[in-house]
């Protein structure tokens, strides 16, 4: 063990390449979380709807990230360790079913390739320490938040809240910032978007943030400090408004239409981990020469 921590400590090209291959494999998990968090939501809020109205609630077969066992949607064919090899099973396979031949979702490699991108481009940013391991876990959380709020315009708290912990927990270390920061960040982040969201609903009548987006960007606080917010919340509304903007255009949609802001957030806040004190330093002396 502590030959191959020198191996990555001294070589660094292997601890990319380490990050790269576990980025890969935690995304194909990510996709599992993706498809079936929502639907074990859904059931939960079932059975506790049965509850309150004193009915029995459903009996249903098990329903978890483990169980039952990654089959096919349409035909129910099981999948095996060889079709589950990430993205290089999706090419293997024409990206279709081996029994039915039916089409499967190009987001399932997508979502492998940006994890496995992410996790090398982290190695090779930070360098092998806690640090790196940190960033990790924030980038594969931050992934499966976007993709479920892309599906479901929902941001479990059975991931934004952990994720809030665990920035906390790592910046008592110094982490990325000084644990003070982390904690008003996580203050500063949630009650941010909280104060937005009543403004305009007084102003509109309304709901035009979802209480998620409070929770995620009070995670963001809590990993990067309150002084990176402005940058992450000025980094995700004028993507979110062009993306938005075009989208109107582009599909017809009204502009009622709900989009998701948790994806803007979590961009924000993947720049600002990397670039954030870069972009930040930049501005300021701008500011200051003019």
């Amino acid at each position: 063990m502590t030959a191959l921590v020198e191996l990555l400590q001294t070589l660094p090209f292997f601890f990319i390449v380490l990050c790269g291959i576990t980025g890969l494999l935690v995304g194909s998990f990510l996709n599992v979380v993706i498809h079936r968090l929502p639907k074990m939501m859904e059931r939960e809020w079932h059975a506790q709807c049965a509850e309150l109205t004193g009915n029995e609630p459903a009996n249903l077969p098990p329903y978890n990230l483990i169980m039952p066992h990654s089959a096919c949607p349409h035909c129910g064919h099981k999948i095996s360790a060889l079709e589950n090899i990430p993205v290089i099973s999706y090419l293997l396979l024409r990206g279709k079913c081996k029994d039915c031949n039916t089409h499967i979702s190009a987001r399932y490699p997508i979502v492998e390739t940006v994890s496995g991108l992410l996790s090398a481009y982290v190695a090779w940013h930070f360098g092998f320490g806690l640090t790196a391991v940190a960033a990790l876990v924030f980038i594969w959380m931050l992934l499966a938040l976007t993709w479920i709020d892309v599906d479901t315009q929902l941001l479990p708290d059975d991931i934004t809240l952990p994720l809030l912990w665990l920035g906390l927990l790592f910046n008592l270390s110094t982490t990325f910032t000084d644990i003070n920061s982390a904690v008003i960040g996580a203050i500063t982040g949630y009650l941010t978007l909280w104060s937005i969201y009543w403004l305009f609903k007084l102003a509109t009548g309304k709901e035009g943030i979802g209480y998620g987006d409070f929770k995620l960007l009070a995670a963001i606080g809590a990993w990067l400090g309150w002084q990176m917010l402005p940058l992450v919340i000025l980094l995700s509304s004028i993507v979110g408004a062009v993306v938005g903007i075009t989208l109107i255009i582009a599909a017809r949609l009204g502009r009622n239409v709900p989009i998701p802001f948790g994806p803007y957030l979590a961009g924000g806040g993947v720049i600002a981990l990397f670039w954030g004190q870069s972009l930040t330093q930049g501005y300021l002396q701008l500011f200051s020469i003019q």
